[in-house]
């Protein structure tokens, strides 16, 4: 019996979308052998400039001018859809799309799942031109909208919570297209790693409190002037910090660790992040959408410091107002909010109790459960 098709379509602008599509894709692998699921990177479909555009200009600006890009992101999603703007931005997407709307041809997907906003626009042109018959599917990677997800002839909307079904619904979808399934995260998720086992692999006394430093995929922010200025405290901690793909952050921490043996870990990229946040207490981090996911599902708390302007800021909002997290406006508040934790552990454990209610470890299956019910 033919095996139904799915296609997977990320961007590589940051690491949390593609995060997300793997995520799908790896569940499927696992445990939906009936299932030939297929994930693209629509960046590898683009020319070069275009690329430089989406992926190393976005990185960029986040790390060296967030405050412009909180006005674009923020004038972007007050626009209107019919400006002048927004249809020449459209008609640049196309013509450096064709040769993904190729692959998809080559692939005759039975549905599609879009972990971006991108490839769902140049799609859903496809769909009111009747030159696409599957399915459209749109994952919404964080807490909150932005109308750039929003977009004509999709099948439906995976999102994370009841506020963001709220606001696609009300950016004209019925309430029917929409299901709060949560962001997906990897399988591992499912179930929580022994803290002692990790520790031990890690080298580190489980016993000890210990905080997770991570700045994204990209490792942005100054990760080892954050390190040093908690280890050159009085409090008894010990760090473990992910630099990401950032070489020159984590040559820097590998020097800083020279200093402070014992209490220090620096790492770069990681497969294994689920068995990071097992051996930790409390978790400094950007809130992107799929950090913030995994945190929750490992009933991680969070201290989220640097959100870049826009979806990070109300990722933010969303984990303050749930009581899961706190917020570091600098150094002395980081250090303030770290100091106030470890002295009253009871609010470290109500942090811990509200993460694992709001986790959805199962988001992938979800995902996955209503294609299969719609295709």
């Amino acid at each position: 019996m033919r095996k139904k098709k799915i296609l997977l379509l990320s961007v590589s602008a940051g690491a949390g979308h593609q995060r997300a599509a793997e995520a799908i894709r790896v569940r499927a692998v696992q445990n939906e052998s009936h299932l030939d699921v297929l994930h693209l990177d629509v960046m590898n479909f683009v020319t070069t400039g275009f690329r430089k555009i989406y992926t190393d200009f976005y990185i960029r600006l986040v790390n060296k001018a967030p405050t412009l890009w909180g006005y674009l992101y923020h004038a972007s999603n007050e626009a209107e859809a019919d400006s002048t703007l927004q249809r020449l931005r459209r008609g640049i997407e196309r013509l450096n799309a064709r040769s993904l709307l190729t692959a998809i041809a080559d692939f005759q997907p039975d549905a599609i799942i879009c972990t971006h906003f991108l490839p769902a626009e140049l799609l859903s042109r496809l769909l009111q031109k009747q030159r696409l018959a599957c399915p459209v599917w749109v994952q919404v990677t964080d807490f909150d909208l932005h109308k750039m997800w929003v977009h004509d002839h999709m099948a439906g909307y995976f999102v994370a919570n009841e506020e963001t079904a709220y606001r696609v619904h009300l950016n004209g979808i019925s309430k029917e297209k929409i299901h709060i399934t949560g962001i997906p995260i990897m399988p591992e998720f499912m179930q929580l790693a022994n803290r002692q086992q990790c520790a031990a692999d890690l080298g580190i006394d489980p016993a000890r409190t210990t905080i997770l430093l991570m700045g994204g995929g990209a490792g942005l922010g100054q990760l080892d002037q954050v390190a040093e200025g908690l280890l050159n405290t009085q409090m008894d901690i010990q760090l473990i910090v992910l630099a990401g793909k950032n070489q020159q952050a984590l040559t820097s921490l590998q020097q800083l660790e020279k200093r402070y043996p014992g209490q220090l870990v620096p790492l770069g990229f990681s497969n294994t992040v689920e068995r990071l946040m097992a051996c930790a207490d409390l978790i400094i981090t950007k809130p992107g959408g799929l950090t913030t996911a995994e945190c929750l599902a490992s009933g991680l708390p969070m201290l989220v410091n640097s959100p870049i302007p826009g979806q990070e800021e109300r990722n933010a909002d969303f984990l303050l107002e749930q009581g899961v997290a706190l917020k570091a406006i600098d150094d002395i508040s980081l250090r303030f909010h770290i100091e106030f934790l470890m002295t009253h552990p009871e609010k470290l454990a109500d942090m811990r109790r509200k993460a694992q209610a709001l986790g959805k470890p199962e988001a992938a299956a979800s995902v996955l459960r209503q294609i299969q019910l719609s295709t």
